[in-house]
């Protein structure tokens, strides 16, 4: 099957989420495309193809339609333009065609005041074609734009738009001889847009400046001195040099120099973390004191403020529920308020006995001016997008508004061990040789012996820490010529013939499988069994450390109505309960395949409520499958794999579980502000709707039930980018 081919692109001037929605439907159904979503927040279009060949024709048709569309809306290639704030800022910052608009505005505003001065003064009395000159040339100077708009549209066939509804109710206003109404109304809209449009910008700003940390340049070291390069130029081995003020523009590891680092871009945190030779270094960290000599460990692509950016920027394209419900509603709400307002200026004076057409023509008027649902279209993704853009300034990358809905009805949580609530660091706290003392200092070496050389290939941190436990302990080197086959027994251990011997190192099941008699061990740690020859030999005793903020991830959990919580390890039942009584989990489930942990997830998932989602935290590949099982996955970023952040929908860029709380903290503001905006957005237009039916309202309150109620929705989203501190404590 051939590649999807998937590529992203600005959409400059794009202000509108109506246009949006146009331009993302037409697109969609250009033939040779798979699928094409434009993401309103951050003016950015996706599009995907089957046919690379045919990828030059699909955009040519693609711009062709965003122009017939929306000539204002520039199509750019993203990847031109990647630091788009830079970009702009060299451009004029007020373009002549924005001054145009602001004088036509000025030049109407003034001659309606001139209009109402002359109504409002009783010595002065125009004759009626003057008045009507002076309001007229009113309206045309500050509506004429919404007119011309209004007349291409329905020439395409896009009917009922903002510009549509206000053209048609202050024309109607003019007919019915409400010349200072027709025009204050379009005046009023005007202005009412102009601060809206300011409101999204300083929206569309504030999500920007939280995602501001990539590095614009690398100073890569070179034969002749140092150069300025971009970041993507810079591979794997090369050295960069960071001064203090700069950003670190990739993932690499310090050679030379003591700095202390600002990573609250990344992680949230505000204490600098003090850095030095062979300390790992992340993308998007600020130096803030010494000069540092880097070794790049991964291209730009691949690096952690690449990914961030990635994870962040492409949110949008997955879309929740509520901005789904919105987008539909709105398609069948206008139109259906457009088919009541004719019914209402129609059948009244029909049916009424001393029913004029003049007075219910200018109640459908109202009717036609509020029904815009501008407020809703608007402010329901900013919203969303913003609640992400403050998750991610805590360090906590959300890859989609849908997952972030989902947060915020968590009813059960469910851990992985190693690295999620401990630290993953293990150390040997006890050797027992079999039919041996523990003091027998000969016999612990030969056991400690034939299971550092066991592990000797393995990668595991319990490998590790007992190769480590020997180096340490005994002064010596292993032995590499000693170990010959070496057979990897899955979800077991090991078995490894070492010189003449046959060792088996591993869990209970390994030896059980063996036919090896073992003892029962009750430790709180990792036992490593093993068996020499046939023969039982002892067992090694691997103890990992709890994370600091555990037992309070927890407690927050549990203070914010998460009704379960348990663990699924790998790790003996012991370990496991052990943990789960120091911490205060409700449920553990210990020597678990990663098999196993799916189907035991999915058993918690029956116990469930109907409409709480089951959430999944861990950081190990062996976890992938379980976090793309569950509800919401989320994965440890600091020390996660690559494929269990690729599986997560929620990557936490710190190791710290307590973000857990604070994530669902930030999801549930953000919906509260979504609903705070939908219940707003609908009782105002509902009021003036059905006060306009009755004729007690005017097409002032309903240009306010319009602009004004987008206009306060947009400023009441962008509260939700003002995101406190989401770790530890109660909220």
């Amino acid at each position: 099957m051939e590649a999807v081919l998937r590529r992203e692109y600005i959409l400059d001037k794009l202000c509108c989420p109506k246009c949006a929605a146009k331009i993302e439907k037409h697109l969609a159904a250009l033939e040779g495309v798979s699928s094409a979503l434009v993401d309103f927040s951050v003016q950015k279009l996706t599009i995907e193809a089957q046919n690379a060949g045919q990828w030059d024709d699909i955009m040519t048709r693609a711009d062709g339609i965003i122009k017939r569309l929306e000539p204002a809306i520039e199509l750019r290639d993203a990847a031109l333009f990647p630091n788009r704030e830079a970009e702009k800022g060299t451009a004029d910052s007020v373009p002549l065609k924005t001054r145009l608009r602001r004088v036509s505005l000025g030049l109407g505003m003034a001659l309606f005041a001139a209009g109402m001065v002359f109504d409002y003064i009783p010595a002065i009395t125009l004759p009626p074609f003057v008045r009507l000159a002076i309001f007229l040339v009113s309206y045309l100077l500050v509506g004429g734009e919404v007119l011309v708009k209004a007349a291409k549209n329905i020439s395409k066939g896009e009917i009922f738009d903002e510009n549509f509804l206000m053209g048609i109710a202050t024309i109607g206003a003019f007919a019915i001889g409400e010349y200072p109404e027709g025009a204050a109304v379009m005046i009023f809209y005007r202005v009412g847009e102009a601060f809206q449009d300011y409101a999204v910008g300083r929206s569309r700003k504030s999500i920007s400046a939280l995602m501001d940390i990539r590095p614009d340049y690398a100073n890569l070291k070179t034969a002749t001195g140092l150069e300025r390069v971009s970041p993507e130029t810079v591979g794997p081995g090369d050295f960069i040099v960071v001064k203090p003020g700069e950003k670190i523009p990739l993932d690499g590891v310090i050679v030379e120099g003591f700095s202390a680092l600002d990573t609250s871009a990344l992680t949230g945190e505000s204490l600098p973390r003090d850095v030095e030779p062979g300390s790992a270094v992340l993308s998007g960290s600020i130096n803030k004191s010494g000069l540092l000599t880097i070794e790049v460990s991964k291209a730009f692509g691949e690096s952690t403020v690449s990914k961030i950016l990635n994870l962040v920027q492409n949110a949008g394209s997955k879309k929740s529920v509520t901005e789904n419900f919105i987008t539909k509603f709105a398609r069948y709400y206008t139109p259906a308020v457009v088919f009541a307002a004719l019914a209402l200026a129609v059948l009244p004076p029909l049916l009424i006995p001393g029913a004029t057409f003049a007075e219910w023509i200018n109640r459908a008027l109202v009717f036609l001016v509020v029904s815009c649902p501008c407020a809703l279209v608007i402010s329901i993704p900013l919203s969303f997008f913003g609640g992400i853009g403050g998750a991610s300034r805590n360090g906590i990358l959300v890859k989609g508004s849908n997952y972030l809905e989902a947060l915020t009805n968590v009813d059960t949580v469910v851990f992985d061990k190693t690295g999620t609530l401990t630290k993953g660091v293990f150390s040997v706290t006890k050797i027992v040789p079999a039919g041996g003392l523990a003091g027998d200092r000969l016999t612990e070496e030969k056991l400690l012996y034939y299971a550092a050389h066991a592990e000797s290939h393995s990668n595991h941190p319990i490998a590790l820490s007992i190769r480590n436990a020997y180096g340490a302990a005994y002064r010596k080197e292993l032995d590499a010529g000693a170990v010959g086959s070496y057979e990897e027994i899955a979800g077991k251990g090991l078995s490894v013939r070492i010189g003449e011997d046959v060792v088996l190192a591993g869990n209970a099941k390994l030896l059980e499988a063996a036919k090896i008699t073992i003892p029962a061990v009750g430790e709180p740690g990792t036992v490593v069994y093993l068996a020499v020859n046939g023969e039982y030999a002892g067992y090694l005793v691997i103890s990992d450390e709890l994370k600091a903020d555990s037992r309070q991830a927890v407690e927050d959990l549990r203070n914010i109505g998460v009704k379960r919580i348990a663990m699924l390890t790998g790790d003996s039942k012991a370990v496991g309960e052990s943990i789960a009584k120091q911490i205060g989990l409700d449920t553990v489930y210990a020597e678990l395949l990663p098999h196993q942990k799916v189907e035991y997830l999915e058993a918690l998932e029956q116990q469930k409520s109907g409409s709480g989602k089951l959430v999944f935290v861990g950081d190990g590949i062996n976890d992938a499958p379980v976090l793309a099982r569950s509800d919401v996955g989320i994965a440890m970023g600091g020390v996660g794999s690559d494929a269990a952040i690729e599986a997560a929908d929620v990557v936490l860029m710190t190791d710290e579980p307590s973000k857990i709380a604070g994530a669902i903290r930030v999801a549930r503001k953000t919906r509260n502000i979504v609903w705070q905006n939908i219940i707003f957005a609908l009782s105002v237009k509902g009021v003036i709707l059905v006060l306009g039916a009755l004729g007690m309202a005017t097409m002032w309150e309903a240009v306010f039930g319009d602009v004004g109620v987008a206009l306060i929705a947009v400023l009441n989203a962008m509260r939700v980018m003002k995101t406190a501190k989401v770790t530890g404590g109660k909220k």
